[in-house]
């Protein structure tokens, strides 16, 4: 428990200082975003505004994991070592940092609201699932467990659906494209995306100490989980949620600076990667509920306006369609909060759910 109270606590402040020391660098190179023209009117106001932010959130997640390995390791009892798990997970997220920030860089650059195209994106996002979806069938513990496994899981494995290594590795792209772009639809208000993700990255820290606490080679009961590393995927999930805390105070409407896409499809991976690795791939649909919402509302957008030749919303992703109908933007950011919260905590009602009917606490 103290590693995740450290990781998170670290976390935090390590976004709260470095973020405002990020604005004036930005703000001195000019990195300001750009708005795109058909958006809100309201939103006209925001150009100009550094973006990229999410290079403090993805500093902040490894400074609080990394100082809360070093504080256990010197500690009078040790925790665990950083685990392939935790890493690979971490990993993910930087990797699709990485290519957000290239799209973030291009926008900047060019003076436009379109940064790397829909298939550099893509092929982007290919390389690192398929890099993380090849090691996390390696490393198996003693238990021969390994990161992730390739039978789909709700709250823990589905074992009569099998991907196999190959059909896993597709899985894991496909998973992996889509939080990471549901994310980067929800990241269109000030601190929309930041305060939704530091719900769902909370809940994720109790389920995995959960697992842990009821971890089948620590306890013998009918309800206990299988998951290669469950403390150190709660480390992960500390940190990263202290870290988007930390941001939330610079981001908060009205916001000094935007994780851009350089922190929303980090976090998206993040959010794929704890889902794959603590065995709660469909169980996420539901925690990140907000997420899903958001990336169906464009779907459906898109769909019915080719077929129709008419709008479904009045402007797609579904926050702006309350923005349009005149809601301020602040409070369409709290109501989707509100949003986001009960999906999580429906999603964490469920976890629990499962494992009293699998025979936990009798």
């Amino acid at each position: 428990m103290k590693s995740i109270l450290i990781a998170a606590a670290i976390a935090m402040v390590a976004s709260i200082l470095l973020t405002p020391y990020l604005i004036r660098v930005f703000s001195r190179q000019g990195f300001g975003q750009e708005i795109r023209e058909e958006g809100p009117e309201g939103h006209k106001s925001k150009r100009g505004t550094p973006t990229m932010g999410g290079v403090a959130i993805i500093i902040a997640m490894w400074v609080g994991y990394g100082v809360s390995h070093i504080a256990n390791a010197t500690s009078a009892t040790p925790g665990e070592a950083p685990t392939a798990s935790g890493l690979l997970v971490l990993m993910l997220a930087t990797g699709l940092g990485l290519v957000g920030f290239l799209d973030d860089f291009i926008k900047i650059r060019k003076q436009r609201n379109l940064g790397l195209n829909k298939t550099a994106k893509l092929v982007g996002q290919l390389v690192v699932s398929i890099g993380f979806a090849v090691l996390a069938l390696r490393f198996p513990d003693e238990r021969q467990l390994t990161p992730a496994s390739d039978n789909l899981s709700f709250v823990r494995d589905i074992s009569i659906v099998s991907f196999g290594a190959l059909g896993f590795i597709v899985f894991c792209y496909l998973a992996v494209s889509a939080w990471s772009n549901a994310v980067n639809f929800t990241d269109g208000l000030d601190g929309l995306a930041g305060g939704s993700s530091a719900m769902v990255l909370g809940t994720y820290v109790v389920i995995s100490f959960w697992q842990f606490s009821h971890d089948c080679g620590r306890v013998a009961e009918a309800a206990c989980f299988d998951v290669r590393d469950p403390l150190d995927l709660a480390v992960v999930a500390a940190a990263a949620m202290g870290a988007c805390i930390g941001f939330l105070w610079w981001n908060a409407a009205p916001a000094k600076i935007f994780m851009g896409d350089t922190g929303s499809l980090a976090l998206g991976g993040l959010v794929a990667g704890l889902a794959m690795a603590t065995r709660t791939e469909l169980l996420m649909i539901i925690i990140g509920g907000l997420f899903v919402v958001e990336m169906v509302s464009v779907v459906l957008q898109i769909a019915v306006f080719r077929t129709t030749r008419r709008r479904l919303f009045r402007m797609a992703p579904f926050h702006h369609h309350f923005e349009l109908a005149g809601w301020a933007e602040t409070t369409v950011i709290i109501r989707f909060w509100l949003l986001a919260g009960v999906c999580a905590m429906f999603g964490l009602g469920l976890f629990y759910a499962d494992w009293l009917s699998a025979g936990g606490g009798i």
